[in-house]
This record gives C-alpha cells, sequence and structure tokens, in this order.
C-alpha cells in the first residue's frame, strides 16, 4: 500500500520517498536508537503515542490515517476451507502451525491473540502458533507451506505482490480492538518538516484514500485533528 502512495507522491510532487518496512515495533525500536527517518506510519496508535510523549515526534502530528483488518489467509491447494469452517478449522487434525506475526512488536499478531481468545480456542491453538518477524513473513510461512493457515493483514491479501490463489476469511471486527492506524512526524529526520507533512497531507487527502480502499482499509470519520 504504501509503495503505491509514495509512487503516486512522487509523480505530483516531484519529492523522492525512501520507504522502510517492518514490523511497528521494530521500526519504533530503529527510530528511537537513532535512525533517520522523516515520517512513521504505523500499524496502531501506541506507538506513535509513545515516540510522541518521548519527545521523538512533533508535536499535535499524530494523525490516524487507516482503519485495518485481519484475515485468516491459506494457500491454494492447503486442504484447508478457511471460508466454510472459519475459527474452527484451527483446532483440526488438518491444522499443524499457525503463522501470527510476533505479538510482541507487531499490532496485527496482537490482534490474532485477541482473536483466539475470543473465539475460545487460544489454548488449543497455541502450541500451533508460528512466529514471524512481520506480517510479510506470516505471508511467507504460508504460502510456502511451513504453516497452512496465518492471520495477515487484509491489505497484505489484497496487494498485487500476494499469491492470486490464495484464499481468505475476514475476521469480524467485534473480535478484537480497533485497528486504528496512526502516522507521525518525526523530529530526527533529515527531510524538513513540511515535505513529511506534505506527504501526510496527501496520504490523507482523495488520492491517498483511493489506494487505502482499494487495499481495504476503511478510513477515519474525521481526519481534522484525528487522534485516539
Amino acid at each position: 500500500m504504501i509503495k503505491d502512495v509514495a509512487s503516486a507522491f512522487e509523480k505530483r510532487t516531484g519529492h523522492r520517498v525512501k520507504v522502510s518496512l517492518g514490523a511497528s515495533g521494530g521500526i519504533y525500536s530503529q527510530i528511537i536508537n537513532g535512525a533517520p527517518f522523516d515520517l512513521f506510519l504505523s500499524a496502531d496508535t501506541s506507538y506513535p503515542r509513545r515516540l510522541e510523549q518521548q519527545g521523538f515526534a512533533r508535536p499535535g502530528s499524530l494523525t490516524i490515517y487507516a482503519v485495518g483488518r485481519l484475515a485468516l489467509w491459506t494457500r491454494a491447494g492447503s486442504g484447508v476451507d478457511v471460508a466454510r469452517l472459519d475459527m474452527k478449522l484451527l483446532t483440526s487434525a488438518n491444522v499443524r502451525k499457525v503463522a501470527i506475526a510476533n505479538p510482541r512488536h507487531a499490532p496485527y499478531g496482537q490482534a490474532a491473540v485477541e482473536v483466539l481468545r475470543h473465539f475460545g480456542v487460544e489454548q488449543a491453538v497455541k502450541p500451533k502458533l508460528v512466529l514471524g518477524e512481520s506480517a510479510s513473513q506470516v505471508l511467507q510461512f504460508v504460502s510456502t507451506g511451513a504453516a497452512q493457515v496465518g492471520f495477515l493483514p487484509l491489505s497484505l491479501v489484497l496487494a498485487p505482490s500476494a499469491p492470486k490463489d490464495g484464499r481468505y476469511w475476514l475476521i469480524p471486527e467485534g473480535a478484537h480492538a480497533k485497528l486504528e492506524q496512526a502516522a507521525v512526524i518525526l523530529k530526527g529526520g533529515k527531510a524538513p518538516p513540511s515535505a513529511a507533512r506534505q506527504f501526510l497531507d496527501f496520504l490523507t487527502g482523495s488520492e491517498g484514500k483511493k489506494v487505502l480502499e482499494r487495499y481495504g482499509y476503511s478510513l477515519p470519520r474525521d481526519r481534522e485533528g484525528s487522534r485516539p
């Protein structure tokens, strides 16, 4: 998603954008250890809020830019019918490994654990869990057969790079905390703060919203002063 937004932004403004991808907690750790990023887009609101409170982000810049969805995904030929069995399939003998992003630093991994608790299968599934360092690694685990199913952001499932023959079940929104995603402008970047603000405005503007919707995100109701 973000690469599509960055490409459109570059065409519109002439600015060059370098994107670094990773789990939100991992990027957060890089920032507090001096990584010179200009803008941080997190899969939650807690990491951006911490950066603001700790003095790494520019005050008042925290903006909720999207609300994500979580999906249970499997590759074609896995023998697992996620659409028909939904969460019950995770306790079956056919499912030996379930991949999630590490909940210690990945918001979508945290949401996956909440889903397991919500449906009362956490203890039964816990021995089957395989932890990926990021959602992209979870996709890799399931794509290669290292796990039969995985919890993934819907945006990753819908990405052009995802296997086209995969199948998914969209997790009900009430099964986990709302996946609000926030951004902050950072103090340690090399670009002028105005450039980061320009990108953030582009992301939350009409062109950025079209990209977000294409990747399955819903949008915050109120952009102005949007804070968790």
